[in-house]
């Protein structure tokens, strides 16, 4: 069959090139319009903080809605949509009022009252090659930075807020990649199109294969309830699990491959993805010398005949990091005035685990817990200072009161430091997020609640309200407590 032959050909030629173009650029030459700031190091570092998870993809459309898909074939029954176009635009403003804060270092949250705002477009597209078989590209315009510049805290208040930002609107592509579904025996289940998935059909039990640039945390470690800052929580660490160090540069996105094997009520996942090439940077290690190995098991369950579900991650980072005890020990020879990690940096091992837990409890609410640690001995790689995290909340839609589509949210985190990272910032130590010259410690709180409203007469228009008290920000008992207060503005298209 010439014409089979030849379309496959023309198929294969476009992952070819598509994947030779993106996994030679380096991270920077498709989105470096930031200067880099992080720890002190032999060169100056300016401009780049830590970043959450980056934003998960839109809730799906209703399925009446399929937007700009392709033309179905003849026939009585339409054929799989060859191709879809969707987009996203989220703007975030927070501020946060004077607090109490008898001293400042280069990554203190700012005693005086601020104000900040981010703002998003990005748009989705993507095209079925094979049969099971999409490829997706993501281009995003960016601008803003979070509050104090993106620090001041562990668990960071916006996860809209990256580690690099920029007062002009700046083009980056955070998603380049290849995704294939091999179906497997059993029911078959009808998935409709939305951001980064065409519809399709394909069978409860599965494999999928994702390759390329994405989030570690597009597969791994979501949480129905609290996973999405751009329609849910806005903190980073009850949107993702706090002590998971996941891969990534410095807006939350890398390169890599992940696997996932579904059977029956259990999924099972693995994946292998390039650390950045300096700890907090933009720059991805190319070589994937330093890299990430992470395995999650998934079981759902069912109560009363409500969904659930429950997660183990296991992850263990492989590559130059620097030592507390090592920075520490340095000091003390060479009589500096503050400890630096970035100067005893090599390569070594930094493990850790989270545990993820949902439940639906009735149509309308849904709980959820998480609960991670990790290695405290040694300085993050390219998430944010939390070597222990606990977070508890619920998700409520509000039908009792006439709005199916608004949603109200309510979390509470306790995110703690390992005894060696407490020692390390209490002598003045620099980190991603946190750093203020001293440190008087206290395990950081994070009580927050937000009303997600659905407009009226405007198709996947959301307004959002959003509270955060927090105590011990940074870990320092001297400093707060901080109230943030914030608006999100979110439309689907």
């Amino acid at each position: 069959m010439p014409g089979y032959n030849n379309t496959v050909r023309v198929k294969l030629l476009i992952i070819f090139i598509l994947s030779g173009f993106y996994f030679t650029c380096s991270g920077p030459a498709l989105a470096e319009s930031g200067e880099i700031q992080g720890n002190a190091s032999a060169i100056e570092l300016s401009k780049i903080h830590d970043t959450v998870a980056p934003n998960p993809l839109p809730s799906p459309p209703p399925a009446s809605e399929k937007l700009l898909a392709g033309r179905p074939g003849e026939g009585t029954e339409p054929s799989p949509k060859k191709w879809g176009v969707f987009g996203q635009f989220t703007s975030v403003s927070q501020y946060h009022p004077l607090l109490t804060a008898p001293y400042s270092g280069k990554n203190s949250l700012s005693p005086d009252s601020t104000v900040s705002t981010t703002n998003d477009l990005t748009l989705f597209a993507g095209l079925r090659l094979f049969e099971g078989g999409e490829l997706w590209i993501n281009p995003e315009i960016d601008q803003g930075f979070g509050l104090s510049n993106t620090v001041g805290m562990a668990g960071f208040p916006s996860g809209e807020a990256y580690k690099v930002g920029e007062n002009a609107p700046y083009l980056r592509l955070p998603r380049l990649f290849y995704r294939q579904v091999i179906n497997l025996e059993g029911e078959e289940q009808t998935l409709e199109p939305s951001a980064n998935q065409l519809g399709r059909t394909q069978s409860v039990n599965n494999i999928i294969l994702t390759l390329g640039k994405f989030s570690v945390t597009d597969v791994f470690d979501t949480n129905t309830y609290a996973h999405d800052p751009r329609a849910d929580f806005f903190n980073w660490s009850i949107v993702e699990s706090g002590g998971f160090d996941y891969a990534a540069d410095a807006w939350g996105f890398t390169k890599g491959v992940s696997i996932e094997w579904t059977q029956s009520k259990s999924t099972l996942r693995g994946g292998f993805f390039a650390l950045s090439q300096i700890p907090n940077t933009t720059v991805l290690d190319q070589t994937f010398t330093q890299h990430e190995w992470l395995g999650e098991f998934e079981q759902r369950v069912q109560f009363s005949e409500h969904p659930g579900k429950v997660k183990l991650l296991g992850f263990i980072n492989q590559g130059n990091m620097g030592s507390y005890r090592d920075a520490l020990q340095l000091q003390q020879q060479t009589s500096s005035s503050t400890p630096d990690t970035a100067l005893v940096r090599r390569f070594s091992s930094r493990p850790g685990m989270a545990i993820n837990a949902e439940q639906e409890v009735s149509s309308v609410l849904g709980i959820f817990g998480r609960a991670s640690m990790n290695n405290g001995s040694k300085e993050a790689d390219d998430f944010t200072e939390i070597n222990k995290s606990i977070v508890v909340g619920l998700s409520l839609k509000g039908d009792h009161w006439g709005r199916h589509d608004d949603t109200f949210g309510l979390a509470a985190a306790v995110n703690s430091l390992s005894s060696d990272a407490q020692a390390y910032f209490a002598a003045g130590g620099m980190g991603i997020l946190i750093g203020d010259g001293h440190l008087k410690y206290g395990p950081e709180k994070i009580l927050e609640s937000y009303y997600a409203y659905s407009v009226p007469s405007f198709d996947h228009l959301m307004l959002t309200l959003n509270f955060q008290y927090v105590v011990n920000p940074a870990y320092n008992q001297d400093r707060g407590p901080v109230s943030l207060f914030g608006v999100r503005v979110h439309k689907e298209f």
